[in-house]
This record gives C-alpha cells, structure tokens and sequence, in this order.
C-alpha cells in the first residue's frame, strides 16, 4: 500500500484493512470548507460461503461524516464500496466495515463522540454542531440508549431515599436512590401510589426484605407504601424537611406578632427588617460587637436584637426557644429531649402547635430521623442536578430522553458500551 494511506489511516485512526485511501482534497459545500478524503472499501471474501471466486459490479458512493477536533473544517470520507457476486453461491453482496454501519452515513466514531458529549451538561444544539451532525442525529444516538438501562427486580439496597422531582409538562416524577452509594435505583413517570406498589410488588420477596430504612419528607402516602412493600423497613423523616417545618412556623408567628404593632414602632422594626436572625441559631448570633442600624435608631448585637424582639410576645418567645431547642435536639441525637418537646404544653402558635401535632402522629419516624445517620440530602442534591440538565436542554417533552439523559449524566458511562450499542444501532 501506499504510503498516504497509511499517514491518513494514521491521522484519521482508522484499522479496517479493507479501506483504502486514494486522496484528499478541500471542498466548500453549503458555503463551508470541507475536507474530503476518497477511499476505496474492498469486499475480500463472500460473506455468505467464504469464497474467494467474486464477480465485480461497480461500487456504492457514500459520503461519511467523520469527527474531526477541528469543528470549523468537518471530514467526509468519500467511501466508494465495492459490489461483489459470488461465482459459487450466486448471492449478491457489498461491502461493508466497523467504521459505518450499514444505509448510514454517520461514522461510528462521530456516535461515540456524540454519546460521550451527552454525558456532560450540554444542549443537544452544542453538540450537533460540534461534531458537524443534526440534531436529530444526536436525539438518535440518545434514544438508541434507552434499552441499556434495565433493572433488575433481584436486588434492592438496604438503605433507600424517596422524593419526587418536577420533570416533562410540570409533572411530579418520583425518584428513589441508594441511600449509601447515593445511586439511583429508578425514576418513574409518576408518583402515584398504585404505579409504586405495582413497581416495589415485581421485586421479590428476599428483595423487599433487604430494605432496613426508607427515608423521606412527611408525605403521607409513602409510609404506606412501605409498610405494604418493606416488612423490615423502618420510616426515617428527613432532618432537613422537620426543622424546615419548624421554621416556618415560627416565621408565620413572626409576621403575625409583628403586624399588631404600629409600623412606625421599635417593636415592629424589631421584628421586620432583621427576620433572618430569628431563623438562625442562637449559639452562631454575634454577642459582642454591637452595629447600628437605621431602622429601629440604636446600636444591638444580634443577640440582643433577638431576645428584645422575642421578649414583645409570650406566645413568640415560648416559640423561638422551642424551635432553638428542637434544633439542638436533632443535630445531637437526642430522641428524649426531642419527645419531650413535641409533647410541650406551652402556649406556642397555631401553626406550630400544628406542626408538633404532625410531628406526633409520625412520632416513630421523626424519633428515627434523628437517631439514625441517613438523610435525604443526597436526593436533594441530585434533583438540584436535575433541574439544570432540564434547563440547558429548555426543558424536556420526552420523558424517557429526559431519563435516558439523566442516567448519562451519572456518571454511569462507561467506553467498551456505547462500541455495542452503536454497532446495534
């Protein structure tokens, strides 16, 4: 062979024997430069006997669309293959090689190229035009992944994180992940209780018995489901979600002592521009250095600014050292101060006493949330990722795009995967 198609098999990395390069040259098509190289793919055998005796007739011309790192000058590869008979077996044959599949004219290394782009948060838009494709192509090559994410119903982690996530036309999808390796374990398009009881009902019954602990927010229906699917499941409350429940109690407390006052009063600057401190704990308020504010005239730490606020309602202050002390309560642990303060009889807001009234008929759980080390940050913080692949790609309509993207972005790629997929493709 000669030796420019060996530099151009070389530059392009391209291993089929039976290709064989004859040229290259520049060509502006659709007012943009392109590189095209012409190459010859030779049929050697028949594939349907193994004969060598082949009758010759012509060849197919297909211009193939190869990744380049230069994206303002996209590669052709001008593939002439070759039509054979078998003088043996009388059948028909052409050419045909791992560098392009069969009736495609989109390289398998510009697909791997394109899958390996879908793996990082980036609009489909991008990619297409970075590897020289159409957008269609690049929705191809993502639904041709789809297939590769089935689950087994052999299998369930000990430790599991339920919540949902706002997806395709603003519908709640429900979303479950590891709670030790933070994985997902499955997405589903929606949230209803039958679609979860028939989905947790195909695993079995070792399977569901593996379960230890199901954490989630205070959503009523999924204990239910796990006290149907998971017989040693214990429900464990997110930390996060009571304390956040606490809170804004306390805050509409807040906003409804403070609008007995006069707007003009120190009582109600007290209350008003400085609202973040009261939500705040008071170990972390500054005790030291006074500051002055313009708002109520005087110069108060935070820690003053607080107590004196606090102190213009019984019911406010009941409240405020309630929350502080429930606070303190889950982040050491301790499920004995944490009883005794659900069961307070002290005058304390509507809401809140609301609140603690929840807090009791789940008692179990919330007791489990804060003795037990699982949380469901991790779920948080993926639907947080979530949010931003829908927001590159402007939202999707698709709902299994939308789950096949999301799985890319896990980090679930791996390289010897996508070379089957594409030859399947």
């Amino acid at each position: 062979m000669s030796s420019l198609n060996h530099c151009i098999k070389f530059e392009l990395d391209v291993k089929d024997e039976n290709i064989v390069f004859k040229d290259y040259f520049y060509k502006s098509i659709k007012l943009q430069r392109h590189k095209i190289y012409e190459a010859e793919l030779i049929q050697p055998a028949c594939p349907f006997c193994g004969s060598l005796d082949l009758l010759h007739n012509g060849h197919l011309i297909t211009n193939i669309h190869y990744p380049t790192a230069n994206a303002s000058l996209p590669v052709i590869i001008r593939l002439a293959k070759q039509r054979v008979k078998c003088r043996d077996c009388d059948h028909w044959s052409m050419a045909q090689s791992e560098l392009v599949n069969k009736y495609c004219s989109i390289s398998n290394a510009s697909k791997l190229k394109v899958l390996s782009a879908l793996t990082e948060d980036r609009s489909m838009t991008s990619i297409a035009r970075e590897n020289n494709v159409s957008i269609n192509t690049v929705q191809r090559v993502l639904g041709n992944c789809s297939h590769r994410f089935i689950d087994s119903y052999e299998y369930l982690p000990a430790h599991l994180a339920f919540d949902e996530f706002k997806g395709v036309d603003r519908q709640l999808h429900f979303i479950c992940l590891d709670g030790d390796n933070h994985q997902v374990v499955q997405i589903l398009r929606t949230r209803y209780k039958k679609t979860l009881l028939k989905y947790f009902g195909r695993f079995s019954p070792q399977a569901r018995a593996n379960v230890k602990t199901v954490t989630m927010d205070l959503n009523f229906y999924y204990q239910d489901i796990v006290r149907a699917c998971f017989p040693n499941a214990q429900i464990v409350i997110d930390r996060f979600h009571m304390i956040q429940m606490l809170t804004r109690s306390f805050n509409s407390l807040r906003v409804q002592v403070m609008k007995t006052f006069d707007k003009r009063s120190r009582q109600y600057q007290l209350l008003k521009s400085p609202w973040k401190l009261y939500l705040k704990k008071f170990d972390e308020l500054e005790k030291v250095h006074p500051r002055y504010n313009w708002h109520y005239k005087d110069c108060l730490t935070q820690a003053q600014v607080v107590t004196e606020g606090i102190n213009t309602s019984t019911t406010l202050e009941n409240s405020y050292n309630l929350m502080q002390s429930f606070i303190q309560a889950v982040e050491t642990g301790n499920t004995h101060e944490l009883k005794s303060l659900i069961n307070c009889q002290d005058q304390i807001g509507t809401l809140m006493h609301k609140t603690l009234l929840t807090f009791k008929h789940n008692l179990k759980a919330v007791l489990n949330g804060a003795a037990l080390p699982y949380s469901n940050g991790c779920l948080e913080g993926f639907n947080r990722k979530i949010k931003q692949i829908e927001r590159t790609a402007f939202g999707y309509s698709n709902f299994t795009n939308l789950l096949t993207r999301i799985r890319l972005e896990e980090n679930l790629y791996k390289e010897k995967e996508p070379n089957s997929l594409l030859m399947a493709a």
